[in-house]
This record gives structure tokens, sequence and C-alpha cells, in this order.
């Protein structure tokens, strides 16, 4: 299950609103983000979805977290979240699935993500957009490498680990099976 097209679209103009707002071209936000202008600009023409790291990597160059950046293209709160209304992005590159369970939203702190990594995948954020983010990881199914702060966390089924983030983090399945589990941010 891929991202759908309106979720594209809403989020193409969602970051080139972002850019503009901040006053940048497309060359300021390719050297804030390190991503190429080329690239830019397919996502901002809803020609393309951006990867993990790519949405990583424009949130950060807005001081967001992706989560918030995905929620502020998401539909409005609701107390109830069906899961038919739960939003599903996948990686492109990747194949990693983001569900969000629990979208972040005005008044509320947590946010719930449930994610799939196929076996052999590797996520790696190569920065943080906001530092010191809470974040509590549940493995629901396979085996999980976690790597942050210099250290790295082997989980298997069951295992919780959680932490705050202020640098780089890595995810990694390490199979045979995909990578399940439920993140909560805080």
């Amino acid at each position: 299950m891929g991202i759908s097209s309106d979720l594209t679209d809403a989020l193409a103009a969602r970051l080139k609103d972002l850019r503009v707002e901040a006053g940048w071209t497309l060359e300021d936000l390719a050297a804030r983000s390190d991503v190429s202008r080329a690239s830019l600009g397919r996502i901002e023409g809803g020609q393309v979805s951006p990867t993990a790291e790519t949405l990583n990597r424009l949130a950060a160059a807005f001081g967001l977290m992706t989560s918030r950046l995905l929620a502020s293209v998401e539909a409005p709160l609701e107390p109830l979240i069906r899961h038919a209304d739960q939003t599903v992005w996948t990686d492109p590159k990747t194949g990693f699935v983001r569900r969000s369970v629990s979208p972040p939203a005005a008044y509320f702190q947590a946010e719930m993500i449930e994610a799939r990594i196929p076996a052999g995948a590797v996520i790696d954020y190569d920065r943080n957009p906001k530092p010191g983010v809470e974040h509590h990881l549940h493995l629901l199914e396979g085996a999980l490498r976690m790597s942050f702060a210099g250290r790295d966390y082997e989980l298997s089924m069951g295992d919780t680990l959680r932490w705050k983030l202020f640098g780089r983090s890595r995810f990694e399945s390490l199979g045979p099976g995909d990578a399940r589990y439920i993140l909560a941010l805080i």
C-alpha cells in the first residue's frame, strides 16, 4: 500500500508552502536539506513521493518532526481514529510502511505509529529535526537493530526500547521476516 495520490499532492503543496513562507528558493532548501534541487522540484510538483530519509531531511530543514509534517496534510482531529481512516505512507525505496494510528494533534503531546520494515531493509535518519523527543518502541514481530547515540540495540519480539533522541538514528530489520512495531513519540 503506497502513499495515496491525494496525500502526495497535499504533501507536495505543504512542502512548497513551507519553503515559500520561509522565503527560500529551491536552491536554499536544497542546501539546508542536502536534497537535490531537481528532486525537490519533482517532490513539490507531486511527481514523486519522498523516501523516509528525504522526508526526514526536509522536516529537519523546517525544524519539524516528520510526523508533524505529515500531520499538517492529514485530516483534522477526531477523537476516534478508525483503522480505515489512519494515514498509511510507504517509503518507495525501502518498502517501509508507516501507519499513523494516533496522529500528532494540537492539545496532545503523544503520537503513535505502527510500522513495518521489510526484512533486510535499513532506514538511516542522518539528522534529528527536534532534539530530545521521547521515543518508546515496542517490537510486535521480527527482529530489529536500533542505533542511536553511538550504541546498537538488538530487539526481539516483545522487547521495548525507550530513549530521547538527540542525533542520528538507524532502524535495521534483521529478518528473516519483517520487523513490525509500535512507536510512541512524546
